[in-house]
């Protein structure tokens, strides 16, 4: 058979094509000769230039029966391993007695399993009323302000229930000291005897009552039967709960004037005698110290502390807040140390106390603002500082009457 073929080249065709397609010239190709071996619909395809997409569609179509044939083999393996699920529902369930079941339940050891939880040594005990009084052993830096706080007290039941001890005065707190802290607020005093008792409640604020019930005093009040002359043991320290009482002071008393110095004999060798004329005050004060802030108490009639303690370092100078005349200059007995007293001619005094030196004495007229000591710790005092005061007739808070700070 003579067969003619003509060479096809594409019009881009360059020196580097690698591939050249032929075709016959004319005529269909037969079966074996050639490129004839394939189906006839297939060599169409190629001349009409269809066989790439041929071949996506074919791919497509086998990539589905492939999927269709593995899902096809799943269901029929499932359908082997499992049971017959009509089969197992029609048939009639079984029951197992209760006793079975308790029978075949394996013994538990309650010992060794289940939750554990670690045991609390610790047991929490509702908190009662102390009822009981109680021993505080003054430690340095204790002031009755911060005592007092620490047992839930007022300042001033700290001083009423340790007069032996404190004499009214919280300068008088010193390390060492032992005192008596009251479960409750109110006054410690010894019962005496000697009046009615309900007199002696009265005094204090209080009814007889509240002092025989009180359970601290463990008073049997079943054998009383008249609570106002109640029969007590003289001798016997009670605590008086709500009880209040006047403080006592002996430090510095009022009136102490240029016409009658003489009255603040009792307080120790300070005291001067009568002067007569001598400076008048202006009745407005000046600081008397170069600091104008507290290092120590402050003014507090609850605490029995009627001055305030104004910053210095030892031998600062103090100066005088008003015009007069000192009438008291030197030691004072109960605590101020080195202390000078001046009257100022309208019905003022001021007090300046625990000096380390002290610059003007008895009948010495001073003017506002002038030198009149040194900033020291003499007497009771824990530190450096002045004590101030001021007083018209009882003393009265320095705060209201100096200028700004």
């Amino acid at each position: 058979m003579k067969d003619e073929f003509r060479e096809v080249v594409p019009a881009e065709s360059t020196e580097e094509t690698s591939a050249v397609e032929k075709i016959p010239a004319a005529g269909p190709a037969e079966p074996g000769e050639g490129e004839g071996s394939g189906p006839r619909w297939l060599h169409a395809l190629l001349r009409m230039g269809l066989g790439d997409s041929f071949a996506k569609l074919a791919t497509t179509a086998f990539s589905i029966a492939a999927i269709a044939a593995v899902i096809w083999l799943t269901r029929a393996f499932d359908a082997e391993v499992r049971p017959d699920q009509s089969a197992a529902a029609s048939t009639p369930a079984v029951v197992t007695p209760p006793a079975a079941i308790k029978a075949s339940l394996v013994e538990f050891d309650t010992a060794n399993a289940g939750i554990s939880r670690a045991s609390r040594i610790h047991t929490n005990v509702p908190t009662r009323p102390r009822q009981e009084i109680a021993i505080y052993i003054v430690q340095e830096g204790d002031t009755v302000f911060g005592i007092s706080e620490r047992y839930g007290l007022q300042p001033e039941t700290i001083l009423w229930s340790n007069y032996d001890t404190l004499l009214d005065d919280p300068h008088s707190l010193q390390p060492g000291q032992e005192l008596i802290i009251l479960p409750v607020d109110g006054v410690y005093w010894e019962w005496l005897g000697g009046i009615p008792f309900g007199e002696w409640a009265a005094f204090y604020g209080v009814q007889p009552e509240d002092i025989l019930n009180y359970p601290g005093n463990k008073i049997d009040v079943s054998a009383i039967t008249d609570f106002q002359n109640a029969s007590i043991e003289p001798g016997k320290w009670l605590i008086i709960p709500g009880g209040s009482r006047e403080f006592v002071n002996w430090s510095a008393p009022l009136g102490v004037t240029r016409e009658n110095p003489a009255s603040a004999r009792v307080l120790g060798p300070g005291a001067c005698e009568p002067v007569v004329g001598g400076s008048i005050g202006y009745g407005t004060y000046v600081w008397p110290t170069n600091k104008h802030y507290l290092s120590g108490f402050d003014y507090s009639e609850k605490a029995n502390h009627r001055g305030i303690d104004l910053a210095g370092s030892e031998g600062e100078g103090v100066y005088a807040a008003d015009a007069g005349v000192v009438v008291y200059s030197g030691w004072n007995n109960y605590g101020y140390g080195n202390m000078i007293m001046v009257d100022h001619g309208n019905g003022w005094q001021s007090l300046y106390a625990h000096l380390s030196a002290i610059y003007r004495g008895c009948g010495a007229s001073v003017g506002q603002g002038e030198g009149i000591g040194a900033i020291g710790s003499t007497g009771r005092s824990s530190g450096a500082h002045l004590h101030f005061e001021l007083m018209a007739g009882a003393k009265v808070n320095p705060w209201d009457y100096l200028p700004p700070p």
